[in-house]
């Protein structure tokens, strides 16, 4: 989906003092990850985060956190936050994920647990500007906690306002259809693995065991908080992990590091092909596999999950 200008005015920017559910783009107060934004630079950014009440949430788990997931919607939430209160991008612009990579740092996650109050430590660069808007972002991310290092990500969006996105969608590109028709057809029976709870299944069997169709419930609290006329990235994100976690069943393991690639939407009034391949470890030691998804035979999006068994750290 988808000139450079380094370039900031401090002037123009609303640093809000605290972080409202409409920053992040939820309407669950409940749901909002973030609690602060300090700017250290012209294109530079200290984001707070909160872990410390995630009880009851998609990310805590039975057990077993996501700490994946977790760290996925928070960077997710610095998104908005940045383009609206660092950069002054208007309410009702729609910002769509290009591309995303993250490597968890395990030792000091696991030890420390998903808790806490982490903070974000943001670069923006390759800013491309349009009409005197931002039209485009990267962002460098470190995610620290007690002086511990608990990730590192980097990541591309575009920003599209409202009169230009619906010129591109077309009559796909108003949620209240789009979630109707999708409400419209039966919800495929999740694939039975048990590591998460029924609501949170994303895959749907298929004959071939390495082959799925992606389940979209658009009742679901967090990928549809807010609604939408596609499929989120981040429900592709965890739909990713969740065909890489098959594909490894019964070995125990933690995705700890993900490439991916946003090509074109994922509807949601057609079916989605999952497929996962397994590639060779890496250097290591990490199980790797490939997983792209497909809709009415064109590439929609495509993950590299690096895998580490749970017991080698």
């Amino acid at each position: 989906m988808g000139g450079t200008m380094i370039h900031s005015s401090s002037a123009t920017v609303r640093i809000p003092a605290r972080v409202t559910k409409g920053l992040v783009h939820k309407h669950d107060s409940a749901q909002v990850l973030l609690t602060g934004l300090v700017r250290t630079g012209a294109d530079a950014f200290v984001i707070n985060a909160d872990w410390s009440n995630l009880s009851g949430t998609t990310w805590a788990g039975d057990g077993r956190p996501d700490v994946a997931g977790l760290l996925t919607e928070t960077i997710r939430q610095a998104f908005p936050l940045l383009s609206h209160a660092g950069y002054d991008v208007p309410f009702g612009h729609h910002l769509l994920w290009e591309q995303y990579r993250y490597a968890l740092g395990l030792p000091a996650l696991l030890g420390g647990g998903v808790s806490g109050r982490p903070d974000l430590h943001v670069r923006c660069h390759d800013i491309v500007r349009r009409r005197g808007r931002v039209s485009g972002l990267s962002l460098d991310i470190t995610v620290v906690r007690d002086g511990e290092l608990l990730a590192t990500a980097h990541t591309r969006f575009n920003i599209q306002p409202p009169a230009i996105y619906q010129r591109l969608r077309g009559e796909r590109g108003d949620a209240a259809t789009m979630l109707e028709l999708a409400r419209s057809r039966p919800l495929p029976p999740p694939a039975s693995r048990g590591s998460e709870e029924f609501k949170d299944a994303l895959l749907s069997p298929t004959d071939a065991p390495d082959t799925w169709l992606l389940r979209v419930d658009t009742h679901h609290p967090v990928y549809f908080d807010h609604p939408s006329d596609h499929a989120p990235g981040i429900l592709l994100l965890e739909a990713a992990k969740q065909a890489a976690h098959s594909m490894r069943h019964p070995r125990a393991g933690t995705t700890e590091a993900m490439e991916t690639v946003f090509h074109r939407y994922v509807e949601l009034d057609a079916p989605c092909r999952v497929d996962a391949q397994p590639l060779p470890d890496d250097q290591q030691g990490r199980a790797r596999f490939l997983v792209t998804m497909h809709q009415d035979e064109r590439l929609c999006f495509t993950a590299l999950v690096s895998v580490i068994n749970s017991h080698a750290r």
